[in-house]
């Protein structure tokens, strides 16, 4: 049976494509090559993020391409980049937790609280919350609620106060890890043998290897058991 056509509107231009399709195989469809704007294709990478509308509703939607099915007449945008300011910090020398985030993201204490962030975010995490942690100080809880976070661009794109909430959050993950979480006994074991050379033959070996030999090496290793 031949395919069912729709019509999609790609970057302006009308396109036919297979109902049912996601929008990330509709635009390859269409002919469309992804050098940038598509990586994992499931949801896990945030580097496809559209902009769309759909007939007979005036709002303006977003989603992940490679998630999002297409609908009839439907007009999208890709957005696989979204500019934002990101400041750059040395985590050894920074000062107490509320400070520092103040000091490189000043605009956090704009927030509204209107909780756009979060109806925005494709993996339903809440974005309000973890930047209202965070400016209370409470960077675990902060960490946590954005851990799975994959930086989108989405809740940045629609926030009415101009935060970018997913570089706020590089920020206190790093921050907590760094300075608050505490350090378990083997990590720091194995980084002290690390720097004290344990491993370096090991290295110079792999470094020295045939692509042949480090094939052979891949695919004799340990699995880890679940």
């Amino acid at each position: 049976m031949a395919e069912t056509l729709v019509p999609v509107f790609i970057m302006g231009r009308r396109y036919e494509v297979p109902e049912g399709l996601t929008i990330l195989k509709a635009m390859e469809w269409a002919g469309f090559k992804f050098t940038r704007g598509c990586g994992c294709r499931g949801g896990f990478c945030g580097a496809c993020a559209t902009v769309y509308r759909i007939p007979g509703d005036f709002r303006q939607k977003v989603g992940l391409a490679c998630q999002t099915p297409i609908v009839p007449d439907m007009n999208l945008m890709q957005i696989p980049y979204f500019p934002v300011n990101k400041s750059i910090y040395n985590l050894n020398d920074v000062g107490p937790a509320v400070e520092t985030l103040l000091r490189n993201y000043p605009e956090i204490a704009r927030c509204l609280g209107c909780n756009t962030c979060t109806r925005v975010c494709p993996q339903k995490l809440q974005p309000m919350y973890f930047v209202a942690a965070a400016l209370r100080g409470d960077f675990a809880k902060a960490a946590e609620l954005s851990f799975d976070c994959i930086m989108c661009g989405l809740c940045a794109a629609k926030c009415p106060a101009q935060i970018t909430p997913y570089n706020i959050a590089i920020l206190v993950r790093r921050y907590y890890s760094k300075h608050m979480l505490p350090k378990p006994d083997h990590l720091v074991e194995r980084v002290a043998e690390i720097k004290a050379g344990c491993f370096d033959g090991e290295l110079e070996k792999i470094a020295a290897a045939s692509e042949e030999q480090l094939k052979k090496v891949y695919l004799a290793r340990e699995f880890e058991k679940l």
